[in-house]
């Protein structure tokens, strides 16, 4: 099936084609027809297979130019909220939708003016929005459709009750619910079914880990994780690559690191750098300004990054789940990739959690020509408990 068949307005179409798009993924060969029928629609989350456009695009041809808020997405983080008022802008750019863009840590001078100037599409993070709507700038009345992305991680950060204040803000009657969300706890599933009007269930490509992406455990001792590390990018024909930490000082001395050992286009993103920053350092990414990205889990989930060649975690992740999130990074749309994972003696635990979680055993690996120093983690069989001879109860005869 074509674009063309799906049923979207001629200026979306044009806006496909000089993007070089040919054939729609599965989920927008799924959802566009759907949405453009008015359904809600219920689904798991991934990013990486095409979900964005799967809901902007038959949005944009839906919409009649109003200047004011006909639709809203609410995203969980400022990044995807960038990443997705982006990809609205790039397929409204042959008809008259405004965009506008609200979220926090940047002034509202800017914001406010995109909404008084007339959006008819709000892209926005739920506190930056309520603080808006207070200051009676954000207005809800038109609403036509609601987006609520990735609702799991909306509450995993705590913004589900905002996001349920929002719901209630937006006409009941005249609102076309999208509703996504990777997985569905019980608390989720009740929010769903309060906020959705007879949905229709698609199958979003669930969080699996990506088919063409090759894994290695590469054990080490603790106290060589950094010379490992720098040897592997050496050896390592990448043209991109994301290193994954747990902290935001690992992260700022992984960076400082590389750059010390003459890596001269690293990028940093953590919560404790400014947003101008943060976007700063992903757009050179993206476009390749910086071959490596040194972040913490702040850029594993929801940020849409081509071309990723290899994704390395610095310490194996404490949560399982986490490392899909960061693996997700390469072997995008059907695209191979590598995710190399540094694996000292005290994270044997969460590395079983993820082999678990995967349902893989993931190979271990040493990196040919590097100076090991010995830990156990090394041999290719578990050493055998040590048995002392027992000592003899009696007492010894004279």
């Amino acid at each position: 099936m074509s674009f063309a068949e799906l049923g979207l307005s001629e200026g979306v179409l044009k806006a496909i084609d000089e993007s070089g798009y040919t054939k729609p993924f599965p989920i927008q060969e799924q959802g566009i027809p759907l949405i453009l029928e008015g359904r809600d629609v219920i689904g798991a989350s991934q990013t990486g297979t095409g979900k964005t456009a799967a809901f902007a695009l038959p949005i944009l041809s839906k919409l009649e130019p109003m200047e004011t808020p006909q639709c809203l997405v609410l995203e969980p983080t400022r990044e995807l909220a960038h990443q997705v008022a982006e990809s609205f802008e790039h397929y409204g750019k042959h008809t008259d939708i405004r965009v506008a863009l609200l979220h926090g840590g940047v002034g509202y001078g800017k914001q406010v003016d995109q909404l008084e100037r007339g959006a008819d599409v709000v892209v926005a993070t739920p506190g930056r929005l309520i603080d808006l709507f207070y200051r009676g700038t954000m207005r809800f009345g038109e609403m036509k459709v609601l987006v609520l992305d990735e609702v799991d991680r909306m509450l995993d950060m705590g913004f589900l009750p905002d996001v349920r204040k929002i719901v209630n803000l937006c006409p009941w009657d005249q609102r076309q619910t999208l509703f996504f969300s990777a997985t569905m706890p019980p608390s989720i599933q009740t929010f769903a079914e309060w906020c959705l009007k007879d949905p229709v269930e698609v199958e979003i490509a669930r969080r699996e880990v990506p088919s063409t992406v090759s894994h290695a455990f590469y054990p080490v001792s603790m106290s060589q994780r950094d010379e490992l590390l720098l040897s592997l990018l050496e050896k390592t024909d990448f043209h991109s690559v994301m290193i994954f930490t747990r902290t935001r000082k690992e992260a700022d001395s992984v960076s400082g690191l590389l750059t010390q050992k003459g890596h001269d286009k690293v990028a940093v993103m953590h919560s404790d750098i400014k947003q101008s920053d943060r976007m700063k350092a992903l757009k050179g990414f993206k476009e390749g300004s910086y071959e490596v990205l040194v972040a913490t889990d702040v850029a594993a989930r929801g940020i849409d990054i081509s071309n990723v060649t290899h994704v390395i975690n610095y310490r194996v992740p404490e949560n399982a789940e986490d490392y899909v999130h960061r693996i997700g990074r390469t072997g995008r749309a059907e695209r191979e990739g590598d995710a190399f994972t540094l694996l000292t003696a005290d994270e044997l635990d969460f590395a079983t959690s993820v082999e678990r979680f995967i349902d893989r055993k993931i190979e271990r690996k040493k990196l040919a020509e590097f100076d090991y120093a010995y830990t156990a983690l090394l041999d290719d069989k578990p050493a055998k408990p040590i048995r002392r001879p027992r000592r003899s109860s009696g007492r010894r005869r004279k």
